[in-house]
């Protein structure tokens, strides 16, 4: 806890008669009158300890008088002509303490010294929590849990006033950061704006700006700044998390070509199953790092990580008797997680399962079950089971136009992406590797061939319900 003036006064039994010292600013220290100098730091306040005979002189003493209005008076005396002086000099001052006049200062030492303890151990107990943020999540983790920390927000930026990351702060927060940071002639909006360099002397690599909801808290500012020197850390050393995960992405994209490539690929990743499944896995909140969590499944299992992160997904493959464990793992949780399992599929149609247990994992996100098979979405599986075989085949032959012509496997693995990803024509032209121009030509060749329109909700189920037909 940190003392605020009146406090203080509770904790005297004495009166406080308010003067331009606010009554919630913090307390960080305690003097006699005889010792007390120019206050030092406008954001907390001094108190200083007195008899009446120092108060009644400042009758006399003007410029000693408005020094003193910086500060709090603490006096176990109370008289007509004492508050008189008060308040006439607009000082702030606790009256009538409880405590004999030779005991106010080492009891108000005492005080806070033990306040400051405490500080002392809720910052080491905080900077814990800091560190392993950075540990799971780096710069940005440790951006967003000390706005938590400091019940406010944070920016950083980087040594030419541009954003790195932020939280918790808005447009407008985010231009006082700025100004602040790089000086410029502004009028700040804010008036709690901390800056704090990141990197030692000349050797400045970015600048972190924080303003705790509380604009006296001394606990936000020593917090800040020891954050401030766990981002120099971090921002001077390589994050091999990062590589690791980028080789991961580009590895799984080479898988989901298929192909001997692919095999060869799985093979040395230590993969030698001849069918696997695909699997989505999400949060749904941010307070999990799923990414780490599915790690130390994995670990846990012997399995190896054939999985990448995007938009907030995890997905990649696993063997068929740890996707049954990763799904009870996952309903076992105690968070909410989310999980979508693909239909097991050889190495040629692994994208294929994965796209399915995106489209499954959705499902789950809507529906509120956390493990949910692509087989047993009804949507897709329930309608193809109520047909008859030769109705299941009449509506496969939807496709044949499509089959017929030079580019039919192109054609179909086309509509099957771009059906995936819920006709986004930007995701659809990455994952195909095509310019979004030829994405474009090759929808409107598909259209012309089947006759439907992949704009209208009911061409595009009649197109999917076709491609699922026709992998039956």
């Amino acid at each position: 806890m940190v003392r605020d003036v009146v406090s203080v006064a509770r904790y005297l039994e004495g009166e406080l008669l308010q003067g331009e010292v606010p009554s919630a600013r913090h307390v960080n220290s305690v003097v006699r009158i005889d010792s007390f100098g120019v206050p030092t730091d406008r954001l907390f306040a001094t108190l200083v300890t007195t008899d009446e005979q120092p108060i009644l002189a400042l009758i006399d003493d003007p410029e000693r008088a408005a020094l003193l209005r910086e500060v709090v008076l603490v006096t176990s005396a109370d008289t007509p002509p004492l508050r008189q002086v008060l308040s006439a000099a607009r000082i702030t001052a606790i009256v009538g303490a409880r405590t004999s006049q030779e005991l106010l200062m080492p009891r108000l030492t005492a005080l806070l010294a033990v306040d400051q303890a405490a500080e002392a151990r809720a910052i080491t107990s905080a900077m814990r929590v800091l560190t392993l943020a950075a540990r799971r999540s780096g710069i940005t983790g440790v951006i967003a849990e000390l706005a938590h920390r400091i019940d406010g927000w944070a920016v950083l930026l980087d040594r030419h006033g541009e954003v790195i990351t932020t939280a918790g702060a808005g447009s407008l927060h985010i231009d006082d950061a700025m100004a602040v940071a790089t000086g410029r002639p502004v009028r700040v909006r804010h008036r709690a704006l901390q800056v704090h360099p990141v990197g030692p002397g000349q050797d400045i690599s970015a600048r972190l700006v924080t303003a705790p909801r509380n604009d006296s808290s001394g606990r936000g500012r020593e917090l800040s700044s020891q954050a401030a020197a766990l981002l120099d850390l971090l921002m001077r050393t390589r994050d091999s998390s990062h590589l690791e995960r980028l080789g991961r992405s580009m590895m799984l994209e080479t898988v989901l070509e298929g192909g001997d490539g692919a095999m060869r690929l799985l093979r040395r990743w230590g993969v030698h199953e001849r069918t696997l499944v695909g699997f989505a896995l999400a949060s749904r909140t941010s307070g999990v790092d799923v990414e780490h969590l599915l790690a130390l499944w994995l670990d846990e299992l012997g399995a190896e990580h054939v999985f990448t992160s995007h938009r907030g997904f995890i997905h990649g493959l696993l063997r068929e008797e740890h996707a049954e464990e990763i799904a009870h793992r996952v309903r076992a949780f105690a968070s909410t997680l989310y999980l979508g399992l693909g239909r097991s599929a050889g190495t040629d149609e692994l994208a294929r399962s994965v796209d399915e247990a995106r489209q499954a994992c959705e499902a789950a996100r809507t529906s509120g079950e956390r493990v949910v098979s692509y087989a047993a979405i009804p949507t897709v599986s329930f309608v193809l089971e109520q047909l008859a075989p030769e109705q299941a085949q009449r509506i496969g032959r939807l496709l044949d136009p499509l089959r017929s012509g030079d580019q039919g496997t192109e054609l179909i693995e086309t509509l099957r992406v771009f059906l995936a990803t819920n006709s986004a024509w930007g995701e659809s032209a990455s994952r195909l590797r095509i310019h979004r121009q030829t994405l474009t030509a090759r929808i409107r060749r598909i259209e012309d061939l089947i006759g439907l329109s992949l704009a209208d909700p009911d061409d595009r189920v009649a197109a999917w319900l076709a491609l699922r037909a026709s992998d039956g």
